[in-house]
Order: structure tokens, then sequence, then C-alpha cells
């Protein structure tokens, strides 16, 4: 009999659990799978995989632990959680990088049968974390995962490594088990991705199921955990990654334009998975080229670009400098092409696995001459479809390219999303020119200034662009002076005019106070948190998110002067902060700043924030 059988459940808002362990251990499936359980059982959630840089660090090292955290509840739910209620941790290495994430009286699950000698000294520890007291204000559960999980499956015929391989499958029955959560959905996931081999599929139903039994046997919280479904808009939902909801705005985007849509990208991490994505739906009409470089990326785009596609290339920050020469042509040729920089940690190739905002004056100002375009963040792994589609939409109607900005964060960590029906979406309308009329390839419209769009092939539209400068509207090549100077002119406006098309600033709070905060990309979650907060506290704080930086929205001013100070929050040293110092140098403003590749936490934001209002 189970001995949690008349344990009245514990009741939560919102719980953050995280599975850690060595490279290889399984943490990232463990926590994709527990958060597809918690979509599909109606709670909204976040979720943040932290990835070791190392390829394949030395096992039982820091170096080599992965994470995976989530945070899922009844509430609208913005982080992915600052510290968690629970941790999983497979080995000592784990344990002791993330025991810095346990809240005070958390639940600890670990894999007892790893604290092996050679482990705890490869970690770092002296003595057995487990027995010399030092974990005595958590609650932890040691359990032999790993020998439970091989006498599980004496029976079945996998080898002796194939076995314990599925020790996350135990891990995850453990903390279904706790929250109450059925596994049908992860066993359909089982079948179905090992359906080719029979022996897998019964093996990780054991070592789930026995996981989901042990859990039932011992007392391991005292209670289970229980947390209400939130009160979702009706819709078709689905949990979703950032790079994953970015591919399926760009091919919303392809259709509703009418432009076939091109993707040259070389494979770059944390960007990878778009191309991948994208390479799924040639049934949609998608193109995927896998370039041998960057450059070759973008080139193959602007091609494609030239041609009447929805042209596209993904990268990150070092990808990014490598494309700058041939954005300058794409400025020059003012041809249309998103460019997709998923941010991770710098400068060089710094930090391949991690995330920062890092790379926004590059996106701004890093090409040769005078080269203007437009710049949009999305903010959540969900939104980034929204912005995808924005990108292509703002890219093919002004005629410029767009860098999207997204991050690591964003890209890798997934969301709640709710499936929109292309139809609904905005309408696009790329300027495409007509046949036989008297083209002329730098002719612009009056008021957007916005070139037509003449498509290979077309009758009497045969003309030529390219990267030396352009006579204004015959577009031969030019080096007269007075010329170069109304072309840069021309460009530069051209760009500053989508003020007048993209949404007014909005304010989270009220519109005049103390405190406004300013933030963009990936930091709205925690910030809106934060400050939600505090108004409840009846602080006087507000929250300007920012999606559109170039140019930024035409009512900036407007909100910063309703405010008595201002502050300006992001995860590099500084570079929106100096970007609104160019554009509004008339405000005064604070800066917090956070350069870890890790995010925000909600209580740091509080802290600071509080400090702040509290001088008068």
């Amino acid at each position: 009999m189970s001995k949690n059988k008349d344990i009245q459940p514990i009741r939560k808002e919102d719980v953050v659990i995280k599975f850690v362990g060595d490279s290889g251990d399984g943490m990232q499936l463990a926590g994709t799978l527990f958060s597809d359980a918690a979509a599909i059982a109606g709670y909204d959630l976040a979720t943040f995989p932290d990835y070791p840089a190392e390829i394949r660090a030395p096992q039982n090292t820091i170096a080599g632990v992965s994470g995976f955290q989530v945070h899922f509840g009844h509430t609208k739910i913005h982080t992915s959680g600052d510290l968690c209620d629970m941790l999983v941790a497979m080995n000592p290495a784990s344990l002791r990088s993330n025991l810095k994430w346990a809240k005070d009286g958390a639940t600890i699950i670990v894999d007892a049968d790893t604290f092996a000698d050679k482990a705890i000294e490869k970690a770092g520890y002296k003595v057995n974390p487990l027995n010399d007291g030092s974990l005595e204000k958590y609650n932890v559960i040691k359990a032999s995962i790993t020998n439970i999980t091989k006498e599980s499956l004496a029976e079945v015929e996998i080898g002796a490594k194939a076995a314990e391989k599925t020790r996350n499958m135990f891990a995850l029955g453990v903390v279904f088990y706790v929250f109450n959560r059925s596994l049908d959905s992860t066993i359909a996931y089982i079948e179905d991705k090992f359906k080719k081999t029979p022996l897998v599929v019964q093996a990780n139903r054991i070592v789930l199921q026995a996981g989901y039994n042990y859990a039932n046997t011992i007392v391991v919280l005292g209670s289970r955990i229980e947390v209400a479904p939130a009160e979702m808009p009706k819709g078709r939902y689905r949990n979703i990654t950032g790079n994953v909801a970015t591919a399926w705005g760009l091919l919303a985007a392809s259709e509703r334009s009418g432009r076939p849509l091109f993707l040259g990208s070389y494979p770059i991490t944390p960007a990878t998975e778009i191309l991948i994505e994208l390479a799924r739906h040639k049934s949609l009409g998608a193109k995927v080229f896998q370039a041998e470089d960057e450059i070759a990326g973008i080139c193959s785009a602007i091609g494609a670009s030239y041609t009447g596609s929805l042209a596209v290339t993904t990268t990150s920050g070092p990808g990014l400098s490598l494309k700058s020469e041939a954005l300058g042509l794409a400025v020059m040729a003012e041809l249309p092409i998103v460019i997709v920089d998923v941010q991770r940690g710098g400068p060089s190739t710094g930090l391949p696995t991690k995330s920062e905002q890092s790379d926004l004056l590059q996106a701004l100002f890093g090409r040769n001459g005078e080269a203007p375009l437009l710049v949009v963040a999305a903010s959540s792994p969900a939104n980034c479809f929204d912005y995808a589609y924005m990108a292509a939409k703002l890219s093919m109607e002004h005629m410029t390219p767009v860098i999207l900005l997204t991050d690591g964060n964003l890209g890798n960590g997934s969301q709640l999303f709710r499936i929109p029906k292309t139809a609904d979406m905005p309408a696009i309308k790329p300027p495409i020119a007509k046949p036989n009329t008297e083209y002329k390839p730098y002719r612009r419209d009056p008021v957007t200034l916005v070139r037509e769009w003449a498509l290979p092939g077309t009758e009497g539209l045969r003309h030529r662009v390219g990267g030396l400068e352009k006579e204004n509207i015959h577009g031969t090549v030019s080096t007269d002076p007075a010329n170069h100077q109304l072309m840069v002119n021309l460009r530069q406006q051209k760009v500053d005019n989508v003020a007048d098309y993209i949404p007014m600033q909005t304010v989270v709070g009220e519109p005049e106070g103390d405190l406004l905060i300013v933030s963009w990309g990936s930091t709205e979650g925690a910030v809106l948190t934060a400050i939600q907060e505090l108004q409840l506290e009846g602080k006087s704080i507000s929250m300007a998110h920012f999606h559109y930086i170039m140019p930024l929205p035409k009512n900036t001013a407007e909100i910063f002067s309703r405010f008595k100070k201002i502050i300006v929050c992001e995860l590099n040293m500084g570079q929106f902060v100096a970007y609104l110092r160019m554009q509004h140098p008339q405000f005064s403003y604070m800066q917090y700043n956070k350069v870890q590749c890790l995010p925000f936490m909600v209580n740091e934001l509080i802290e600071k924030f509080n400090q702040i209002l509290e001088v008068k």
C-alpha cells in the first residue's frame, strides 16, 4: 500500500523544477517531456535549457553539467523562475553546481548510486555531501536510481549501458508522481520516437513506471503537490521553442505575402534549429540551403530576394560579423531580407551555449559606410512567431533588410503558444512592379520612399542593382558626391519613415510616475514580474518594453518625459542605454546590467528598483 495514500496534497500557484545531470544523462529530454505533459494538462509554463559549453566535457565534472528548468503554474508565467522548488540531480557535479539555485526547504532528488568517491572528488567535494549535514535545510531524497533502474530491466535484453541510459525516465517518473501528472503523453512520445526499436520502448516504459511506483512507496514530500491548471483563452496550443516559433512566423509571412520562402544559412549555435525546422516544411514551399559559410548564406539569400523570394538568413553574433559586408550590399540594393540573430555570449566565438543581449550595437551600426536598416527584437519564445512575421512584413513592404534579435534563452527556451490563423495576421503587401511600365529601379513612393520590387523575367523591367553607389532613380553606377549624399539621405529617411508604420510604445502601469523601467528583448518576463509585484505594494513604478528599436516608436520621448527617473535594464554592459542617449539625449538614464550569461532574477530586480525608489 502507498505510504502517501491518506496525506493531503500541498496546493501551490506555481512550481519551479530543475533537472540536472551529466551531459548525456538525458536532462534536456526529461525536462522537455515534463513541460510537454504540463502543457497538455493545461498549465501555463516557461522553460530554460542550460547546455554545457563543451561538446563532451569529462564525465562527472562541473563543466559537463546539463540542466533544464521548468516553471509551470495556475497563473500567467512570464519567466522560467528564479530559485527552484525541486532539484533533480543525477550526480555530485550537478548537485554542486546547481544547489545555489534551490530554495531553502526545496526537495532535492539525487541518484545516490553516483556518489562514489571518485565522482565526489571530481565534483570538487572533500566529503560526501549526502552524509556531512550540509543539506539539512533541504528535503533530500536519496534514491538508488541507477540500481533500481537496472533491477527493473533485469528481464529486458537491452544491455547494461542501454539500461543505464534510461535513468532519466526513472527520475521523470518520480516527478510525475509528486505532481500527480499522467504518464500517457510521455509514453506516447516514447512509442513514437523509438517505434523501430521495441525493446527501447519497453525499457523506457518500465523505468518510467518504476520511478512513479518508487515515489508512491515512500514519503517523498510528506505530500504530493497540487497545482490547478491555468485559465487560458480557448484555442489550439502547443509548447514551442523560440527557434521553432521563429520558423513558423516566417512560414506564415510567406503564405500571407504570396512570396516563396528561401533560407540560406550556415549552422551555428544557438540558431541552427530554425534551419532544421524550415527544412521540414518543403510541402509549404520553403526552400532551405545549408551554405558552406556565413557569407555564402547571406549572399544566397540576397540572390533569392532579387528573384522575389521572402529571403532569410539565420545566425548568431560571430556569424553576424561575417555577414556585415553583404548586409551593406542588401542596403545598397534596397532588397528585402530578414537576418535572424539568435544572440549568444561574446566576444569572438565566446560562449556558444550561453545567452546575452550582446549584439545590439552590432545590429544597429555594424557595417561600413552609412548603411541603415531596421532592428526588431522578440521578447518571449512564443512571440518570436509574431516578431519574425513582423520583421518579414516590414522588410518586404519597405524594401530593406531587417535584423530580428532573439537570443539563446528565447531560441532554446519554450513557452505555451496559442496557434493563430494565418488569415488573421496583418496583411503583407510587397511593392511589386507591374510588367511593361516605365520602370526605374530607384524611383520611389513619394511618402514612404520605398522603391518597387522588380522580379527578374517580368516583361519590360530590365534593370541593374549592385554594391556600388547608384544614381538616383536610374540605378547606374555613380561616384558623383552630390548623388552619394542624396542616396545616403534617402536610405536613412526611408528607415526613419518606418516609425509611421509600427505601433506606438506602450507602458505597463500608470502613464506617469516616480520610476520607469526600460527594457528590451528577453528581459521582459523578469522585469514585468518584478514591477507587477511592486505595483501591488502601491509603488509608483511602470515599464516600457521595446520591441522596435530602429527606428524607435514615435512616442518614446513623450513617455520618458512623464517619469522622474528612468532605468534601463539589459543583459550587456549598456548597449540600449547608449543608443537611447544618442537618440534622446535630453533625458537622464540610470542603468542596471548583468553579463553572466544568465537571465535577470526577479528578486534582484525588485531589490534594485526598491533602492532607487527609496532615494528621494
